[in-house]
């Protein structure tokens, strides 16, 4: 549990861009390092997260439901959102009253990459839960394809990558 804390915790403060962001390294740690889930476990509980009302980091307390059930969901939760909550705030209040320095414009202007590339990371480790194949790339694809030429709900186009996933790769 101690484990699951620190990590989360790690998570909130590098979650630039949200918690999509960092799907790469939250799978790595909980698949790959902690073997807390299995890779097919993890893509599931993502979907469970996204199809879900409410805030992206319930990817978090679904982590740690399947470590230490309902206390590990809770503790996950706080440990994901208590940290990026109070430097969020202690960051705002920094932000504003250095709204006239000259470089503060290009600080965000340079987040914007960073982001872009670890949301794109995100989608490679979600669309490939295991392994790289063509038919998951391609089902990724035209996901992302259909959201961006269209405007389905995502659930929708959600709910077809899986019916397609589960009818063409069995």
């Amino acid at each position: 549990m101690t484990q699951l804390v620190l990590y989360f915790c790690l998570f909130s403060l590098v979650s630039v861009g949200g918690i999509n962001a960092l799907m790469p390294e939250i799978h790595r740690v909980s698949v790959e390092a902690n073997h807390w889930v299995t890779s097919a476990e993890f893509t599931q509980l993502f979907a469970v997260s996204q199809a879900a009302p409410g805030p992206n980091v319930l990817i978090a307390s679904l982590i740690g439901w399947k470590v230490a059930g309902v206390p590990g969901a809770l503790i996950a939760l706080a440990a994901i959102c208590g940290p990026a909550a109070a430097l969020s705030y202690w960051v705002g209040g920094l932000w504003d009253r250095l709204r006239e320095a000259p470089w503060r414009d290009t600080v965000q202007r340079a987040f914007l990459p960073l982001t872009v590339g670890l949301v794109l990371s995100s989608g490679y480790v979600i669309a490939t839960p295991e392994g790289l194949h063509w038919r998951n790339a391609a089902i990724a694809a035209g996901s992302a394809a259909t959201m961006y030429a269209t405007k389905l709900n995502p659930l929708w186009i959600l709910a077809a990558g899986g019916l397609l996933g589960v009818l063409w790769l069995g």
